[in-house]
């Protein structure tokens, strides 16, 4: 099968209509992280006018994450039974709101608050939106969906630092919040007015795309089919605990990267922002290219493991090798480039990592890859305020990144417990290959 990660385009010249919705979901993802991350920037002026100590901006940086935890099972399973549609709207109104309440608050109490909002609307997005991808993407590009649209996702890391800090001079830091969640407040009109649940039922969709997607089970026939949750929380658990081990170091640097360029090398808040921005932006290379080569493997190979686990130890070890001399070396730029290695190959896990949840359970891929992502909201939770901590006992702005090279390389070897070439079908497992309804 073809796995070229070309967007497909109708006789016309125009974009098909699959292209558009991933082109939305995409828009989706890096929206979410900017709404998510803009406090990371933020926080050296918040933190003054709120009076907060490190640790208390590593609460606020881990706030989030609670209802984030909590919401990502909730969610999935929400959107395989309602749809992505309807959960992806009401997902955003709140996250957008949040956003926006951010920008008036007046205490730490109120910020946790806004926080717990915002990770209350984005709990459900990510495995509502692989619950979209599964219903609207060719089975061999699962990888290239994904990686293309967590690449988004780290293009919207790369664009916060500098698009924020553009934002606090020109309205302020309370105005920028405002302003990001207007976006985000279009974007949800944006999604209830094109998408479809139904692939067959979107005006624009051609027999030729239609003919090429996954089968479409219809919403009454899948209520009717519970989530088989005991058989498979088994079969994710491997997948679950890799992806906290790469959620600790992908929080470590949504959260503290800015400060940690502000304080470690002294450096002003437009300066912080243009090297974070470069070290997030290697993250968006490493997403898009992890994505397309699991595609390619498994195009040549027709071996889910060798397309999807071995790319993942692969990325992990290359991470920690990169990340080890910023213990040693306190040199800005090298600092720079051994945290681009770095995040460029943690991040080039993740189309393959994301795929995983859509190869062994596509009819209930919202609630796979909402056991899945709850690794990666637990290590939000914690990731943060140990960094916070650890800064404030020992000043040492490197000492937190030992953590991640250790969880980097016991990740590398959990993942040989990762069989994605096993699928829940009915559930019921199986080594062989099944058809995506």
């Amino acid at each position: 099968m073809s796995t070229a990660p070309k967007l497909s385009t109708t006789h016309a010249g125009r974009l098909s209509t699959t292209t558009k919705v991933l082109i939305l979901i995409c828009l989706m993802y890096g929206i979410t992280y900017i709404d998510r991350v803009n406090v990371s920037t933020a926080a050296s002026v918040f933190k003054q006018d709120l009076h907060l100590t490190n640790a208390q901006v590593g609460l606020v940086f881990s706030a989030f994450a609670y209802p984030y935890l909590f919401f990502q099972i909730i969610g999935g399973w929400v959107s395989d039974r309602f749809g992505a549609r309807l959960t992806l709207t009401v997902s955003a109104l709140i996250w957008a709101i949040a956003t926006l309440l951010t920008g008036f608050v007046g205490s730490l109490a109120a910020m946790l608050v806004a926080r717990v909002m915002l990770g209350f609307g984005e709990g459900a997005t990510f495995p509502t939106a692989t619950r979209a991808m599964s219903d609207w993407t060719v089975e061999g590009k699962r990888g290239f969906a994904q990686g293309i649209t967590h690449s988004s996702a780290r293009l919207g890391n790369a664009l916060t630092p500098p698009l924020v800090a553009w934002l606090i001079a020109l309205v302020t830091w309370r105005g920028s919040f405002i302003i990001l969640g207007i976006i985000s407040l279009a974007w949800a009109a944006a999604w209830v007015w094109y998408f479809r649940d139904d692939p067959g039922e979107h005006p624009g969709i051609t027999p030729a795309e239609l003919e090429v997607l996954p089968r479409y089970a219809l919403r009454k026939e899948r209520k009717k089919d519970p989530v088989p949750w005991l058989r498979l929380a088994r079969r994710m658990l491997p997948v679950t605990l890799v992806y906290f081990c790469y959620g600790w170091t992908l929080w470590l640097y949504l959260a503290w990267i800015p400060l940690f360029f502000l304080h470690s090398y002294n450096l002003d808040l437009k300066k912080s922002a243009l090297f974070s921005g470069g070290v997030f932006f290697a993250g968006v290379v490493g997403d898009a290219l992890g994505g397309i080569l699991s595609d390619y493997i498994y195009s040549k190979t027709g071996d889910l493991n060798k397309a999807r686990r071995n790319l993942v130890v692969l990325g992990f070890l290359c991470s920690l090798a990169c990340m080890v001399p910023i213990l040693f070396l306190h040199n800005l730029p090298w600092a720079a480039i051994c945290l681009s290695m770095a995040f460029f190959f943690a991040e080039f896990t993740i189309g393959p990592m994301w795929a995983i949840p859509m190869d062994i359970a596509p009819r209930f891929s919202g609630s796979a890859s909402g056991l899945m992502n709850t690794g990666s909201a637990l290590a939000a939770i914690i990731s943060p305020l140990v960094f916070g901590y650890v800064i404030d006992k020992t000043g040492n702005w490197e000492l937190p990144f030992l953590g991640s090279i250790g969880l980097l390389f016991l990740g590398s070897i959990m993942a040989f417990w990762m069989k994605a070439a096993e699928g829940l079908v009915g559930g019921s497992f199986t080594a062989a290959k099944q058809p995506a309804v």
